[in-house]
């Protein structure tokens, strides 16, 4: 199966709980419901054609919960040569049956097993070399690349008609194969790093064992390291992965080198990590692991700190981006309700949970886990960079002089924060100029705070309030709302919005004179409209809310 988390598409509620299950076997699945007809899916579809499409573009794994049929039509128009295809599967939306349909080389077929065995059905493989011989000769496990896709074709077919094969290297993954061994076959299975073509009647499967440690970095690097790899006589497809100093972590052109070669890049303390140099080159050593496993371990990844924010709380308004970030990560850190809100989550990845005060030693946890090398997701809700943890994150690293948190890969990944989810459910209020400001005193002066209302309200922008009240500060959206009735007439629009996207949502327009503070919380997104806002009935009820876009 691909790296990248599989949909359980599924069409009406009657699959539903067919989709738990294998969501049980797969937590980082997402169950996508058709819309209007399903409750309780992680995100809804319009069009189940239009998103299966575009599953399989993006190489997406399928797990469709329909007949087969549907899964056929719908992919026809894009299906492309075999072998550039992800997993894609129909499964009856009782769990009764398991039926590969793409994705052969893809692993299509160990994610149908797995899906039965989790079903408790026999999944209904049909591919014959499969059947026959308990394997997939064509899907080397990772850390082995078939040579010649077209040539292992040819030869797969000639052991289903009879003929038999030696294998010359170690292939430990055949080892429970029903594969038709014979010393003296003239068909064999070759393991090998060294460059050369497979012969007629020879698969030839390259394990990645190379590696290359690069001394001088310059644009250059990919070509000097294929030259060498000539030069040794070995694979392209050998190489297991391009290998570098850790004071070389955060070097651009290092990465480009690894990406043009298709290869991980991992970073190293000293050469005592390394197997003996089998060439040297100005710049450059090429070094033979044991095996792929070997070649696997030695050096660390450039480690990721990810600063996300979730959104509101439904899974809908969170970007892709967040999700891929989530699901990639080996570390989750943040406000306990914010990680629980991240589900699903794998059970091996690991969750550090804090208070919501505690933002710098989170920052500061986070780059030291990512500086080992670790993948790292900083979660925070709505936008991180409104009130959250991307400022504290930067403030972390910029008060820091140790090179190893400067050489992580620190990306920000935005969400929809919670005033711009609040006003997009009452439809426009933030349609003209507009601010937003934190009531809390923690980390400024209300003294700054009512001087900031003061402007705004001069200003007639239309604000809304983060934090606008808590249990140790009782007192001061009262203040904040006299400040603002001595510049804004009682008629001004107010919309409340708490626990936007939440499943407690609620949603209330009212006006400046009818504001008390006692209808607001916490979990409250206040919004105070400028002279200009303005509503009119909603066809389903209530109010729809609107700043034009225009000015006096």
């Amino acid at each position: 199966m691909n790296d990248n988390a599989a949909a359980i598409v599924i069409l009406g509620n009657s699959a539903l709980a067919t989709a738990r299950r294998v969501q049980e076997r797969y937590p980082q699945a997402r169950i996508l419901g058709l819309q209007g007809r399903v409750e309780g899916a992680d995100a809804l579809y319009a069009n189940a054609g239009d998103c299966l499409r575009q599953l399989y573009r993006d190489n997406t794994p399928i797990i469709a919960l329909c007949a087969a049929g549907i899964v056929i039509r719908s992919l026809a128009p894009v299906l492309e040569e075999k072998g550039a295809e992800p997993p894609v599967l129909a499964v009856a939306e009782d769990g009764s049956a398991v039926v590969p349909l793409l994705g052969g080389l893809a692993g299509v077929n160990r994610l149908a097993r797995e899906i039965g065995e989790a079903l408790g059905v026999a999944a209904a493989i049909t591919t014959s070399g499969e059947l026959r011989f308990g394997t997939c000769l064509l899907e080397p496990p990772p850390g082995y690349v078939l040579a010649d896709l077209e040539q292992g074709k040819r030869f797969v077919a000639d052991l289903l008609a009879g003929q038999s094969l030696r294998i010359d290297g170690e292939a430990p993954w055949l080892a429970n194969a029903r594969l038709p061994l014979a010393e003296d076959a003239a068909h064999r299975l070759r393991i090998d790093a060294q460059a050369g073509a497979a012969v007629a009647g020879e698969l030839l499967i390259h394990p990645r064992l190379v590696l290359a440690c690069a001394e001088q970095v310059d644009e250059h690097l990919p070509r000097h390291v294929r030259q060498a790899l000539d030069a040794a006589g070995l694979a392209h497809a050998a190489l297991a992965a391009l290998l570098a100093p850790r004071q070389q972590m955060g070097n651009a052109t290092l990465a480009d080198a690894a990406r043009r070669l298709g290869v991980p890049l991992r970073f190293i303390h000293n050469d005592a990590e390394l197997p003996p140099a089998q060439l040297t080159a100005p710049g450059l050593s090429l070094r033979l692991a044991a095996s792929p496993a070997d070649a696997d371990g030695i050096g660390q990844a450039r480690g990721r700190l990810s600063v996300v924010g979730l959104g509101p709380g439904a899974a809908d308004y969170m970007i892709p981006a967040v999700r891929r970030a989530l699901d990639e990560a080996e570390d989750l850190l943040g406000y306990e309700t914010y990680v629980n809100m991240a589900e699903p989550l794998r059970p091996e990845q690991v969750r550090h949970c804090s208070d919501n005060r505690e933002e710098m030693q989170r920052a500061r946890h986070a780059f030291a886990l990512a500086a080992s090398g670790r993948r790292v997701v900083v979660i925070s809700s709505g936008d991180p960079g409104v009130f959250a943890m991307a400022a504290a994150v930067m403030e972390a690293l910029h008060e820091s002089d140790d090179a190893h948190w400067h050489g992580v890969e620190l990306e920000v990944l935005p969400g929809v924060s919670a005033a711009l989810a609040a006003a997009a459910r009452a439809g426009a209020p933030l349609g003209h100029d507009f601010c937003l400001i934190s009531l809390s005193d923690n980390l400024k002066p209300w003294e700054v705070i009512e001087q900031r209302l003061e402007h705004a309200a001069a200003a007639d922008l239309a604000m809304a309030f983060y934090n606008p009240i808590s249990k140790a500060r009782p007192w001061q959206l009262g203040r904040a709302l006299a400040l603002l009735r001595q510049h804004r007439a009682a008629e001004t629009l107010v919309v409340l919005g708490r626990d936007i996207g939440r499943p407690a949502e609620a949603l209330r327009v009212l006006t400046l004179g009818e504001l008390e503070p006692a209808m607001v919380d916490m979990r409250t997104l206040v919004i105070i409209g400028s002279s200009l806002t303005r509503r009119f009935p909603r066809a389903e009820g209530g109010d729809w809310v609107y700043t034009p876009r225009w000015y006096r």
